[in-house]
């Protein structure tokens, strides 16, 4: 009797369909009990308090379209059938979620409400909630337009879409429909495609629980290598996703760490830019734009392009270039070393999930990129800006031949700095730190924007003090010696500067950014954890001269190499070319 044929999953065959073996059946189970240690799981009391919340949004969302109705003095009848709904998207909906975790959520409305709606009604019915959402802040001209707060100590990412050809959208509505579509606009499709992506996800894995246990361990490893951030051109959570899906697919019998072992011995020899598909691209109802690099020329510039299942197809790696891109790469070769040993027994699975040396044994050199304004709410929308445009500055420090590689950190540092006079905090704002950090009137103390301690920081300050919130983003440099011995950032920074400017909500009253070259020794002791060393300034080793014929021969002087040689040349430079968008800051 013939075996029956199999399920393909996928673009292509599977690789193998083994079933696992008792080895790796016992590795994966030392997988799931290391990703407990490491606090991978969220507790049922947290994840009750989840759904709370999103029933909060959901009788929220119903009491808006209604307000926004009667407001436009509709009928009753429409008032009243209007509907919305809330869906969830990335790490909740896939179920991978982490303790702290925020969660993804997409506002879907019919018709007649519209995206100002969202922007102009909404932010001020969030505020009347009891408790009130904490750190509300909205980015309406992003890529993808979006609100932020926390509710009830629970991050909240909120998008908006409206269907166009839709006059009601009950509870129970599904997005699979791709005629759903008709009648939206681009950033419409861009927000309905995070839930429709995800759902169809979960359809093209062979065994969702395998592809969800694999999922949190890549997660994790990716964040604890600093390299899990879709905003400085890494992948972000939904890319991470379908590349796990993708060696679901190809090893659909194989438990979750063998899934993980694959993972990183395939994509770390993919042939880039050849794409990562969980299926065919499909067409559709619309005459929209599906990714194609025979007709575009910037999906031909995707460096390791990873489409979107759903219609309408979409490149979610578009921000990778190619520093980042030669990180990612670098990072998975380390990393199937390190599995080898793992599946033969020679290594525990926490040796996997160890943090990044970025700071610590990264580079030389780092230029620092400072965010300030003078309060919390005013820096969390302009930082926000300047992390969204900072991979622009990457790809311009990439094209100067001194610079080998530019690896942006995957976050940001936040500061609050308490000066005594309002010329200190000027100074602080304008990118002076470093000359007045010895002076007794200003203290700086660490925060988080949007942590809820926020306030309590603040209230153990005096009040009577002119304070400078800064938020500061990093980027390791690799310098190419042998082209230059200098370093000049100064075009890609005034450049860098004007992008920044363009921000329609850009006060130069309210508003400051600059930009600093540092050596790995002058970082500020605030980017390192507890445990690591910071680096330290090489002495000078005195050069003793000897005569020929003593014990070690050869020449009585040693020359420096280039690099040596650099060195005071680079710190000079560095002091010339620290470039500062001077604004006059009332902090």
């Amino acid at each position: 009797m013939t075996e029956p044929a199999r399920q393909q999953y996928g673009v292509t065959p599977p690789i193998s369909v083994a079933t696992p073996t008792d080895k790796e059946v016992e590795r994966n189970q030392a997988l799931i009990e290391e990703l407990k240690k490491q606090g991978s799981f969220e507790g049922a009391e947290e994840s009750q308090k989840r759904v709370l919340v999103l029933n909060t949004l959901q009788n929220l969302t119903e009491g808006f379209v209604k307000k926004v109705c009667a407001n436009k003095g509709m009928p009753e009848h429409i008032i009243k059938n209007s509907g919305g709904k809330i869906f969830t998207y990335g790490s909740y909906r896939l179920g991978v979620y982490a303790p702290g975790s925020d969660i993804d959520t997409l506002l879907v409305t019919p018709a007649h409400i519209t995206r100002h709606d969202f922007f102009a009604t909404l932010p001020a019915m969030l505020q009347e909630l009891v408790p009130p959402p904490e750190d509300l802040s909205m980015v309406p001209d992003a890529f993808v337009p979006i609100i932020k707060f926390k509710l009830q100590s629970i991050s909240i990412d909120l998008i908006f879409a409206r269907l166009a050809n839709v006059n009601s959208v009950p509870k129970d509505m599904a997005l699979s429909d791709k005629e759903l579509l008709r009648g939206c606009d681009e950033v419409n499709l861009r927000c309905l495609n995070g839930t429709r992506v995800t759902d169809e996800i979960l359809t093209l894995v062979p065994k969702p629980g395998v592809f969800r246990m694999a999922l949190r361990g890549i997660k994790l490893w990716a964040q604890r290598r600093a390299i899990y951030a879709n905003v400085m051109g890494f992948p972000g959570g939904v890319a991470w996703a379908m590349l796990v899906a993708r060696i679901c697919q190809l090893y659909p019998m194989a438990v979750s760490a063998v899934v993980i072992s694959k993972f990183f011995k395939i994509l770390a020899h993919w042939t880039w830019p050849q794409p990562v598909l969980l299926k065919g691209i499909e067409d559709g109802p619309l005459s929209v734009r599906v990714w194609n690099p025979k007709i575009y020329p910037s999906d031909r510039g995707h460096l390791m392009p990873i489409i979107t299942p759903a219609y309408p197809s979409m490149c979610a790696t578009h921000n990778i270039t190619k520093s980042t891109k030669s990180i990612i790469i670098r990072e998975m070769k380390h990393a199937a070393e390190i599995m080898d040993g793992i599946m033969v027994g020679n290594l525990s699975w926490d040796k996997l999930f160890e943090r990044h040396s970025f700071f610590t044994n990264g580079y030389r050199y780092y230029l620092s990129v400072v965010a300030a304004a003078k309060d919390k709410d005013t820096l969390l929308g302009w930082s926000g800006l300047v992390e969204s445009k900072l991979r622009h500055l990457v790809m311009k420090l990439e094209i100067l031949e001194t610079i080998k590689l530019a690896h942006p950190f995957n976050k940001g540092f936040d500061n609050v700095h308490f000066c005594e006079t309002e010329e200190e905090a000027i100074r602080i704002a304008n990118g002076e730190i470093k000359a007045i950090d010895n002076q007794v009137g200003v203290k700086t103390v660490v925060t988080d924007l949007k942590a809820e301690q926020n306030g309590d920081v603040e209230k153990k300050e005096d009040e009577s003090k002119f304070k400078v919130y800064t938020t500061t983003y990093y980027v390791g440099l690799e310098i190419n010696t042998e082209i230059s011995k200098h370093i000049d950032i100064s075009w890609a920074s005034q450049e860098f500067f004007e992008t920044c400017k363009t921000w329609p909500s850009y006060n130069e009253d309210e508003h400051t950014i600059h930009i600093n070259l540092a050596r790995n020794f002058e970082l500020p002791d605030n980017v390192f954890q507890p445990g690591e060393t910071k680096p330290v300034k090489k002495t000078k080793k005195k050069i003793i001269k000897r005569k020929a014929g003593t014990a070690n021969g050869g020449s009585a002087t040693k020359k420096r190499s280039a690099d040596e040689a650099s060195i005071n040349d680079d710190t000079k430079r560095a002091r010339q070319t620290s470039v500062h968008q001077q604004q006059p800051a009332q902090a």
